[in-house]
């Protein structure tokens, strides 16, 4: 049971508005967006900044930024931002090798070198003490520009909110999430865990 119940989507007619965004990326308003309008200055500031994060500046496409969110969010243990972005990542054109070899991002074949530099970043950015170090470092800068690595932590960063709102919150998971995460992430025991 999560720790605060989500409002109906006709709450705050401005948080609603702006909400539609997530009709693209998920398919679906999120219950942490329905929760968050209990102050609607909330929901929208979390709304606006999510939308300025994932927008596309350069080569750090839609699906390769769902996939650094999904790194952050299996790093910090968060199973219902884990099933929103692998379920954004491939309703953002991510390879099917790569959602289903995700765990694997390291070794197998499907991710590029560029991309093995950013997924490591948001596994090292996501960590408690932060283990981002000069090794990290100088992978991020032989693949990508400032801008695309401010764009990547922008990412990280926005679901360490995250991160921490739906476990703290309990955030019940959608129907959709859960069959995002079964589908991609069930093969390595992914669960829903306290977000029924």
């Amino acid at each position: 049971m999560p720790l605060i119940t989500p409002l109906s989507a006709d709450h705050d007619l401005e948080t609603k508005e702006l909400a539609e965004f997530f009709n693209e990326t998920l398919g679906f308003c999120p219950n942490s967006v329905l929760t968050m309008q209990r102050r609607p200055a909330i929901s929208k500031a979390f709304i606006n900044l999510n939308k300025a994060v994932m927008a596309n500046e350069g080569r750090v496409t839609s699906a390769l930024k769902r996939m650094i969110a999904w790194v952050s969010s299996n790093a910090t243990g968060c199973r219902y931002c884990q099933a929103h972005a692998i379920r954004a990542a491939e309703r953002y054109g991510a390879e099917q090798e790569q959602l289903d070899n995700i765990w694997e991002y390291r070794t197998h074949s499907a991710f590029s070198e560029a991309e093995r530099a950013a997924l490591d970043f948001s596994l090292a950015a996501s960590q408690v003490p932060n283990a981002v170090d000069e090794t990290i470092q100088k992978r991020l800068h032989k693949h990508w520009n400032e801008g695309e690595i401010v764009e990547m932590l922008g990412v990280i960063s926005l679901f360490g909110y995250l991160n921490r709102w739906n476990d703290s919150m309990g955030t019940t998971l959608e129907n959709d999430a859960i069959e995002s995460g079964n589908q991609f992430l069930g093969k390595h025991g992914f669960e829903v865990g306290k977000h029924v």
